[in-house]
Formats: structure tokens, sequence, C-alpha cells
């Protein structure tokens, strides 16, 4: 049996940061997982740019392809996890991984794009530095 399911309690409640924007890039949901990863409160985000959480390096390339899926409706990420650098309010890097997805209206005209998010800052770091030990055992066996 299967009741109704209340979207705007899941989203509130999900673990992972909920983002979506609508077609010029303008934040529409921000959930409180976003506001704990990315450190702005909803109403510091709503209304605002993605540029909030995307380092100024990226943006460019970020908007290149954001206005090119609103135009054609098609993402070329799919169900893909995408994984790159974002920055919190306090300035610092993060490492987020997430999965897109296009949203519709009535008239299946694209209504916006939403991200679901994972902070691995922890994760990315730990990587890298297991990466950097690696290399130095390497290079100690080959200097034996």
């Amino acid at each position: 049996m299967q009741g109704t399911i209340d979207f705007e309690q899941l989203v509130a409640a999900v673990g992972d940061a909920v983002v979506v924007s609508d077609p010029s890039g303008a934040i529409t949901v921000w959930n409180a997982a976003a506001e704990r990863m990315f450190g702005f409160t909803a109403a510091e985000a709503l209304g605002q740019s993605l540029d909030l959480i995307i380092p100024q390096r990226l943006r460019e390339r970020h908007w290149e392809g954001y206005h090119k899926t609103m135009a054609t409706g098609q993402t070329r990420y799919g169900s893909d996890v995408l994984r790159v650098p974002a920055a919190h309010k306090d300035g610092r890097a993060l490492s987020i991984a997430f999965t897109v997805a296009l949203l519709y209206s009535a008239q299946q005209q694209v209504s916006g794009i939403v991200a679901v998010i994972r902070d691995e800052t922890a994760r990315f770091q730990e990587d890298r530095n297991l990466r950097k030990r690696l290399a130095e055992l390497e290079a100690q066996v080959v200097s034996q």
C-alpha cells in the first residue's frame, strides 16, 4: 500500500543537499543539508545565482554547460556522479559529488534542474594523502 508522499518534507529530511535552480540559474530550493554543507541559510541562498557555491575559476565553464542544457533540454551527465570543487560561505574549498536531473513544467518545458549533493571533502583529502604516501613508498623502493 502506497501513501501520498510529502515532497517538501522529503527534501527537508534527506541528509544530502538538495539544490534546485531555475532556467536562469537562480536557486529556488535549498534544504537544511545545503545550509550545513555550504554555510548559507535558505534566506541567503534562495533567489541567488548558483555562483554562490561555484568557485570563480569554474564559473565560465559551468554556465556554458548550464545554458546549453537549458536550451536543449538535455544533459550529458544523465545519472553520472559528478565530482567537482565547490565553495563554502567562509571561503574554504569543498569537494562535492552530485547527480543532476532536469525538471519540466506541465507544458514539457525545462523549468529547472535539481542537484543532489554530498560533501566528499574529507574523502578527497584522504585519497590525496594516500596517493602521496604511495608515491613516496614507490620512490623509496625504486631508490633501493
